[in-house]
């Protein structure tokens, strides 16, 4: 990871901390599964995947679409770099506002 990419990243994860009171912000190991995204966010009862890049015209490592597609089906996960920060966080904080955990109704 280049430097401007780690200085987007430890902001980034701040800033997250800051949106979601009380959220977990982890470090993904892309050496053990190669393309998973950089932080996982686990917020309540929901979670989100970011895949943080220096710019958007960064280069996509091996897998890191299958990931990002895969777990965007799954709940919520974007590239994010300075240029679509904005916007990202903004679906994300819709997405974190939307989602509703299953309700299962109960027969007595």
């Amino acid at each position: 990871m280049n430097k401007l990419e780690k200085n987007f990243q430890s902001k980034l994860i701040k800033e997250l901390k800051e949106m979601f009171e009380g959220c977990l912000v982890l470090k993904m190991d892309a050496n053990y599964i190669q393309g998973i995204p950089d932080l996982l966010i686990l917020y309540k009862n929901k979670w989100a995947a970011l895949e943080c890049k220096k710019d958007k015209k960064a280069k996509h490592q091996p897998n890191q679409d299958y990931y990002i597609s895969i777990m965007d089906k799954m709940s919520f996960s974007r590239f994010i770099s300075p240029d679509n920060k904005e916007e990202v966080l903004g679906e994300l904080q819709q997405s974190f506002k939307s989602r509703r955990s299953t309700r299962i109704s109960r027969s007595k």
